[in-house]
């Protein structure tokens, strides 16, 4: 789909003294909201913005101040998944009499 967006030409110049192409920072810019609005997942961004790889979302997301979500039950559920896996290696270790 293609949109036309009109800006004002002190607009497209600021950006352009900026190195950048107009169109492209907008399209980077609506990414970005649409990501920070829970609107485009990391896909949605890398299929908008052309990305070949996760890693180039997350490199662009990290260079925009765009954290992936982590909430505190995120935390807690990592943390106990850990702390079972570790234990769980303890257990083994105790149980191998070569260690």
């Amino acid at each position: 789909m293609n949109i036309s967006v009109e800006i004002p030409d002190s607009a497209a110049a600021d950006l352009a003294v900026a190195g950048m192409d107009p169109s492209r920072a907008l399209l980077e810019a609506f990414a970005l909201e649409g990501y920070r609005a829970g609107r485009l997942s990391e896909a949605g961004v890398r299929r908008l913005l052309g990305f070949e790889t996760r890693y180039e979302v997350d490199g662009f997301l990290k260079e925009h101040g765009a954290f992936m979500p982590y909430t505190m039950e995120d935390l807690e559920r990592d943390t106990a998944v850990a702390l079972e896996v570790a234990l769980r290696a303890r257990a083994e270790r105790n149980a191998d009499p070569s260690h």
